[in-house]
């Protein structure tokens, strides 16, 4: 499953990495890309073992609020 977040709080390239490594962090993500200047946020997922909402609770864990963008 594809479902795209988005975060208005990228302020820096290091937001990058950060988010990242949160999201391929949870099992079932297969591939997690942030597009810092966008704020677009890029996730392949199994929903079997992540759910949408646990993708945002990873992003703020690695400290930035995020919301569901589309599926």
């Amino acid at each position: 499953m594809k479902t795209l977040l988005r975060s208005d709080q990228l302020s820096c390239p290091s937001c990058v990495a950060k988010i990242e490594k949160s999201l391929m962090s949870n099992q079932g993500v297969h591939y997690a890309k942030v597009h810092f200047t966008t704020g677009r946020i890029e996730v392949e997922h199994n929903a079997d073992q992540t759910s949408r909402e646990e993708l945002v609770r990873a992003v703020k864990q690695a400290g930035y609020a995020a919301r569901i963008a589309g599926v």
